[in-house]
């Protein structure tokens, strides 16, 4: 990305400016979750949607609706060795918490649908919509209290339950039954990337095995 008012050149995964007047600057990352527009609307109905501009839009300026599609075919280029035991382009769920990474492989997030972690020393779980798309993550600690959490099966829409005192957690992390009625978890930034783009800018981090803790 380029800011108007210096020209500098800012890295959209961290923030970062790369290069002109403001290199080495990092702007601050706002919270944001990995939603299909269905589910983020069923939650926010009143929400606002940015449109498209209609005269770039009528330029072709804008990635066609192929794009992804496209970037598949082509080869990956990147100053850094990655670990080539992954397909480059593998979809994964990328978390950071205290400086500590790790990669969730979307297909092993879709089969589980649900995975206790733990992060820097921070108790998490990862959870998939009901829409098989959607991701959130959550600190799984409750006043003092670290819980263990799972889905509840035939439950519409997606419940969760903990373990600890049965109470009964919806997508957004609020429990709307049991002991903990009115709780809510606190939120953990997830990343939707390639495996590639992601390792690029954690070098460091590890990745979930399937059926590991």
């Amino acid at each position: 990305m380029r800011d108007l008012e210096t020209g500098s050149w800012w890295q959209q995964v961290t923030g970062e400016a790369i290069q002109g007047p403001l290199k080495g600057q990092r702007l601050e990352s706002v919270f944001h979750d990995e939603l299909t527009f269905g589910l983020w609307q069923r939650e926010q109905p009143e929400g606002r949607v940015l449109k498209p501009n209609e005269e770039i839009a009528k330029a072709g300026k804008y990635a066609p609706a192929n794009w992804e599609q496209g970037m598949s075919t082509r080869p990956v280029t990147t100053s850094f060795a990655f670990d080539k035991s992954i397909e480059p382009r593998t979809i994964i769920v990328g978390v950071e918490i205290k400086g500590i990474s790790k990669a969730y492989p979307f297909t092993a997030v879709l089969k589980q649908q649900l995975i206790l972690d733990d992060i820097g020393g921070v108790p998490i779980f990862l959870v998939l919509g009901e829409d098989k798309k959607s991701i959130r993550a959550f600190e799984r600690v409750v006043d003092g209290r670290k819980l263990e959490f799972f889905i509840k099966q035939n439950a519409a829409p997606l419940t969760m339950v903990d373990a600890e005192t049965g109470s009964e957690w919806d997508f957004t992390g609020r429990a709307f039954s049991g002991a903990l009625n009115s709780k809510q978890l606190t939120k953990v930034a997830v990343l939707n990337d390639y495996w590639f783009d992601w390792q690029t800018y954690h070098p460091k981090t590890s990745v979930y095995e399937l059926g590991s803790r």
